[in-house]
């Protein structure tokens, strides 16, 4: 059996204080406390759906706006999901999902390539102005995604491709995310070193 793909990190500025630990071969379990409840939701959801334990806890200048805890709790799991990541050898690489919420209906495909790049469409127009649970903007979704995507060297494509409530499309979103996530970090037997002919991810 080989040792879990883990990391712990702890983050530091005059605007947010985070901990965060991962385990890339987990089973979903979750222990998170953002200080945004909702924030708390999507990443509980994240964490199940890509059988990834994860634990945060936070704190930040949420008096101001959550803004500046959610992206940096994004950021610092970007670069948490690269150090458990180590040399990827052995990956499948590739993952992608297709998933509904309801009315809501997101793709996610993800490359764990090693080159930072987010592409995000499909959600309805003003949608980035609608406040969910009372905290949580829709223009957070994709700076969360731009957070993970740039730290964690991903290659990530989310595309809604239908919905109505704002809570199910971001739902569907991270669950989407997810789902492709964990086939890409997924290890395939079938692979022998590191998936690229570059010989480097």
């Amino acid at each position: 059996m080989t040792a879990h793909r883990t990391a712990r990190l702890q983050r530091e500025t005059s605007e947010s204080s985070i901990e965060l630990s991962l385990d890339l071969d987990g089973t979903g379990v979750s222990d998170i406390q953002t200080s945004v409840p909702f924030y708390d939701h999507l990443l509980t959801a994240f964490a199940k759906h890509s059988l990834t334990d994860l634990t945060v806890r936070a704190k930040g200048d949420i008096e101001i706006d959550v803004h500046h805890t959610v992206e940096d709790i994004g950021i610092v799991l970007g670069l948490a999901i690269r150090e458990a990541l180590g040399d990827k050898a052995g990956i499948s690489r590739f993952g992608d999902a297709l998933v509904p919420l309801d009315e809501a209906l997101v793709q996610a495909v993800v490359d764990i390539s090693g080159r930072p790049y987010l592409v995000h469409s499909g959600e309805p127009e003003g949608y980035e102005f609608h406040l969910i649970g009372g905290h949580f903007t829709g223009s957070m979704v994709r700076h969360v995604f731009e957070a993970i995507t740039f730290n964690a060297g991903l290659t990530v494509h989310v595309t809604v491709l239908g919905g109505r409530d704002p809570h199910h499309i971001a739902e569907a979103e991270f669950k989407a995310f997810a789902r492709a996530f964990r086939q890409a970090k997924a290890l395939d037997p079938l692979v022998s070193g590191i998936p690229s002919t570059k010989g480097a991810l």
